[in-house]
């Protein structure tokens, strides 16, 4: 049955970390092919960045992937995938968004992540699965909500991967 969200308690960093390396291997279950845009939501230090990180390492990314706060644009090439990590924390405007030319790196054989999508209002491309990361005390919380069919693809074998099944406290 398709999932639209599921709810996730992320204790430790190692958890985010799962939380990552499943949504790879869901985006891999789709196929490389598809694209897709994630957007990643929450306060500093959320996990934002630590879970991109471990998603593109499980994609296949060899190297230091960094939060791209100051160049604002990271990108890397795989086989089959171009993967661009944005970071919008330091934009004040939509139009600065719209100078960085991320609907052109999006589409078949582009996944982009993007940090802090809010700060870019209309600019940014749609999501296909929006994350939004909350504190919960000295843990963190993970709601994952589908926008789009592939979203929903990606949700579904999300939820069916048991290395996440510790963490789950909700699907619908």
């Amino acid at each position: 049955m398709p999932t639209n969200s599921l709810g996730l308690a992320l204790p430790d960093s190692g958890a985010t970390e799962a939380l990552g390396q499943a949504l790879a291997r869901a985006i891999l279950g789709n196929g490389l092919g598809a694209g897709g845009v994630i957007h990643l939501r929450g306060e500093l230090g959320s996990g934002k960045t630590t879970c991109a990180r471990s998603l593109l390492h499980t994609l296949g990314v060899t190297g230091t992937v960094r939060s791209p706060t100051y160049t604002l644009v990271d990108t890397y090439t795989l086989l089959n995938l171009t993967c661009v990590h944005v970071d919008l924390y330091r934009l004040r405007s939509s139009s600065e968004v719209e100078e960085l030319g991320l609907r052109d790196l999006t589409g078949p054989g582009y996944l982009m992540l993007i940090e802090w999508p809010e700060k870019g209002g209309a600019a940014v491309p749609a999501a296909d699965l929006d994350l939004l990361l909350q504190y919960s005390g000295e843990s963190r919380l993970g709601s994952l909500r589908a926008v789009s069919e592939l979203g929903v693809g990606w949700l579904t074998k999300l939820s069916l991967d048991n290395s996440l099944t510790p963490y789950v406290s909700n699907l619908t």
